[in-house]
């Protein structure tokens, strides 16, 4: 076991060594850019004082040019004025000298001479008797010499000297300004307490899959006895929120690594050659802390597949990729080195960064399930008080299917929140019920008024959806029905939660699904007469899933079991679902006659069941126009008593 640990110890002494070295020449460093900076601000204030001297002489009056041309060349008896002694400053171009007047009075004056040869007038002068005189202005002369030429090229090169200092590391936020090719520095300073696979909940399998990698960094020499290679590089793949970053901070701190964390856009420049630049940098910084976890969040934002969309590529992009490529190709896992990625669109990454050899291993971390739920809402519920945290959260986790890491932590903090507001003392179940409304449909909008026509209305709609779903075997899913306006929309959905969390679904669970849907529908259309505007999301809905269950999922008789629809996979057309070129437009119009078919018949089964329960129905849209929410007893004792009655066939009408 020493002889293993003795390199380690070696490589420690050495790292140490070398840190203090750094620490050294970076002291020095700031200690020179701090005499270059005084040095600078010293020379700029001689540059502005040997400006200052260089200004041109401004004794006395300011004469014109004309002027003086005039009052030199009168040869009158009596003149205006005349000029009796004058000198000329070479140095500024200026004449100076005193003027008499007819008066007897005398005044200085200075006059600016033109850029072409004064001869005439200081001739004329001369000849009038002015005394004139020349000065070279030497002291001038020198000043001007260094003020045009020396004075810049040293400041220049004191400023060149001083940016290189900042650029070698010790500028702070100017060097940042400079350093436009590099990352700066991308380590994450270290935490008073690390993350660890205990501060994640509900990811059991990729913190099995992860394991390993804090395994290798923490040990490698078990991998290298076995002849074991750890892998490269991890993809994490998941949904928005399901705790992908999270999962790459813990096992950095699992395995006391440096961890570098960068978003994949950052890479990316408008100017060519940049974003390789950074990834050399990244991984440069990264080898000389080892062991070391670089984590690229958002990998799509730098590792698209190449040659897609529209006309040409994207060069720079492309560019910078290839380094990506590069870069974890010429690294050994030895060297104590892994690369995570986190990324929520795996189908858009280019083929070459998905090999093996680069990133070995995906790991796929998804919406968790109801005992997951349970877990991350233990978890974010410590330190807080609440009234029944077993009972409460078990409830609550049942009432949020499709819920991520971070929609659960949101719901704990809103509940809070709610009752700071209240001023309570303790959270309640109410709370995190308000709390799991507002995430879904949004907060209460008390100021939005309803008329009678239009209470009613929304009534019978949410009435409605909630009395089909009982009479088709989904009261217990059944969580409350409310009509109070939420959001952007005029009236709250009744509250339907799926009773499991699998992807499988029968077909019959699809069609109960589309008769809870268009129920609403058919309930206006069954007491009013008419549809309302108040279906718009449920059409949309339903729509949605009758075109998935003729089209993808192959359970139409009419269709048949093919996938007409197809998710497309290209960048550039984002996310629909579009029909595939080999498929024929008679199947294409098949489809949608399909779809309408599937869509009527839905509404005929609701219809259906709500005039076999139309008392229930009347019933329960005046209990939500009288006291706008049911839920509870209430709701459980009138569902109840719909679901214990024999229902007639769905497909009648």
């Amino acid at each position: 076991m020493s002889d293993r640990a003795a390199p380690w110890a070696t490589e420690v002494e050495s790292k140490a060594e070398r840190r203090r070295q750094r620490l050294a020449q970076a002291t020095g460093r700031q200690r020179a850019a701090r005499l270059l900076a005084l040095s600078l601000v010293g020379l700029l204030l001689v540059y502005a004082g040997a400006l200052f001297f260089l200004r041109p002489a401004t004794s006395g009056t300011s004469l014109d040019y004309g002027q003086l041309v005039r009052d030199a060349a009168c040869t009158a008896p009596r003149c205006p004025a005349k000029v009796t002694q004058a000198t000329l400053l070479s140095q500024d171009n200026r004449l100076v000298g005193t003027l008499v007047t007819p008066g007897g009075g005398g005044q200085q004056f200075a006059t600016a001479l033109p850029s072409a040869d004064p001869t005439t007038l200081l001739r004329d002068l001369a000849a009038g008797g002015t005394r004139l005189a020349v000065d070279g202005q030497e002291a001038k002369a020198l000043v001007r010499f260094l003020a045009q030429f020396l004075l810049p090229l040293v400041i220049l090169a004191d400023l060149f000297a001083l940016l290189f200092l900042l650029i070698q590391g010790g500028g702070g936020q100017a060097a940042e300004l400079v350093r436009f090719a590099t990352l700066g520095s991308r380590r994450r300073t270290a935490e008073a307490r690390p993350t660890t696979f205990a501060d994640v909940a509900a990811a059991g399998e990729a913190v099995t899959e992860l394991a390993e990698v804090r395994d290798y960094l923490a040990d490698p020499s078990a991998y290298a006895a076995m002849g074991a290679t750890p892998p490269k590089g991890v993809l994490l793949v998941g949904p928005p929120g399901c705790g992908k970053t999270l999962l790459a901070r813990a096992v950095a701190g699992e395995a006391q690594a440096s961890f570098f964390s960068i978003a994949g856009s950052e890479f990316v420049e408008v100017l060519v050659g940049v974003g390789a630049a950074r990834v050399r940098d990244l991984f440069a910084q990264a080898r000389a802390s080892a062991p070391a976890i670089i984590f690229i969040d958002e990998l799509d934002g730098v590792g698209r597949r190449r040659g897609a969309g529209v006309g040409q590529g994207h060069d720079e992009r492309e560019q910078t990729l290839n380094e990506l490529l590069t870069q974890m190709d010429g690294f050994s896992p030895a060297q104590g080195l892994v690369v995570l990625a986190a990324t929520n669109r795996p189908d858009i990454l280019d083929p070459a960064l998905m090999r093996s050899g680069r990133f070995d291993r995906q790991v796929t971390v998804d919406r968790p399930d109801v005992e997951g739920r349970l877990d991350i809402l233990t978890l974010h519920a410590r330190g807080r008080r609440l009234v029944d945290a077993e009972t409460d959260l078990a409830l609550v986790a049942r009432a949020t299917p499709g819920f991520t890491g971070a929609d659960l932590a949101n719901l704990v903090n809103e509940a809070a929140l709610l009752a700071v507001r209240e001023q309570a003392t303790v959270i309640g179940r109410t709370h995190l019920e308000e709390a799991a409304e507002r995430i879904l449909s949004g907060p209460r909008r008390r100021g939005r008024l309803l008329s009678d026509e239009e209470m009613y209305t929304v009534a019978y709609h949410e009435a409605g959806h909630a009395v089909v779903a009982a009479a088709l075997g989904k009261a217990g899913a059944v969580r409350k029905v409310s009509i109070v306006a939420r959001g952007r929309g005029i009236g709250h959905l009744a509250t339907v939660t799926g009773s499991e969390d699998g992807s499988v679904r029968r077909r019959s669970t699809i069609e109960v699904q589309l008769a809870v849907a268009l129920a609403g529908l058919a309930a206006e259309e069954l007491v009013f007469g008419e549809p309302s505007t108040g279906a718009e999301a449920d059409l949309e809905r339903a729509t949605a899933w009758a075109r998935d269950l003729a089209g993808r999922f192959g359970m139409s008789e009419a269709v048949g079991p093919v996938r007409v629809l197809h998710e497309d996979r290209e960048v550039f057309l984002g996310r629909d679902y579009l029909t595939s070129g080999d498929v024929s437009q008679p199947t294409l119009e098949q489809l949608d006659g399909e779809v309408r078919r599937i869509l009527e018949e839905s509404r005929r089964a609701a219809t259906g069941v709500l005039r076999a329960h139309r008392p229930s129905l009347d019933d329960m849209a005046a209990a939500l126009v009288d006291q706008e929410t049911l839920e509870g007893p209430d709701l459980e004792a009138a569902l109840s008593w719909i679901a214990s009655r024999p229902r007639r066939s769905s497909r009648s009408d």
